[in-house]
């Protein structure tokens, strides 16, 4: 065989060994998937008239403020999500699995790999669970075509693979499971301080530059802009080099952690 083929044989066992364990034990993605949804459910059903108020106008109108937040919390609902590989990592390192993995005839990116796409495929899964509570609830995408659909699932896709690999680095450098899971709560909190809730000009004059040159942000509007026909600007182009760069930091930072000499 090629070394390409057992490249692609090893990484597909991995994947396999990553997917029949997050089978096995699901609590942790569910656990992490309640967070976007009770927010979606918080904010729609208890501040929706309030805030679609305050961004209509005056004019309460909830199915618009439905419509507004949908973006935001699918982009909440991957920083929550791959918080599952950081942890998965990290428990892989304590308990030995990973230093195994190393003395192994396998292709040693192939063990970073599975962990990867597997994280991805469970991120695509949370986010069709999440996009049809949404539309249970009152979400309708009227304006966006077949493309733009199209366009904004490759969008989720991209920063899906940026934030797991940012995560995966995250587990790599931690001791144990909890740290790992204390050190991606900031894939959680970004979106809170993004325009996933209010839009950016409605924050104090200090703190919208922080809200606004963040990754959250660029990736929202593009994906309002998609699903909803507003204005997208140079949002789309800032968001795909922010998951351009995040996918390349990741991936630096998690194989140079991975091939590091153990002490």
């Amino acid at each position: 065989m090629s070394t390409f083929s057992l490249a692609v044989r090893d990484s597909s066992t991995m994947l396999r060994r990553n997917l029949l364990h997050a089978r096995r034990y699901p609590s942790m993605t569910l656990n992490l998937l309640l967070t976007p949804i009770m927010l979606l459910l918080l904010f729609v059903y208890i501040f929706g008239d309030v805030m679609s108020a305050g961004i209509g106008g005056g004019h309460a109108h909830r199915s618009q403020y439905i419509a507004y937040i949908v973006p935001g919390i699918l982009m909440m609902t991957i920083g929550s999500t791959v918080i599952g590989a950081a942890i998965s990592v990290s428990t892989d390192m304590a308990e030995g699995l990973i230093a195994r993995f190393r003395t192994m005839a396998i292709r040693r990116s192939s063990v970073i790999i599975g962990h990867v796409v597997g994280s991805v495929l469970q991120v695509l899964a949370s986010l069709v669970l999440v996009g049809a509570v949404a539309v249970a609830i009152g979400f309708r995408s009227t304006h966006a075509t077949a493309l733009d659909w199209l366009a904004a699932f490759g969008l989720l896709a991209l920063f899906a693979l940026a934030l797991t690999w940012i995560a995966v680095g995250m587990g790599m450098a931690s001791p144990n499971a909890e740290a790992a899971g204390n050190s991606a709560m900031p894939l959680i909190l970004l979106p809170l301080i993004s325009s996933a809730f209010i839009p950016v000009h409605t924050m104090p004059g200090w703190f919208q530059p922080i809200a606004e040159y963040q990754p959250f942000t660029p990736t929202i509007e593009t994906l309002r802009g998609l699903l909803l026909g507003t204005q997208i600007g140079n949002s789309w182009w800032i968001a795909i080099l922010w998951s351009l760069a995040l996918t390349a930091l990741g991936y630096r930072w998690s194989t140079s952690l991975f091939n590091r000499d153990p002490k």
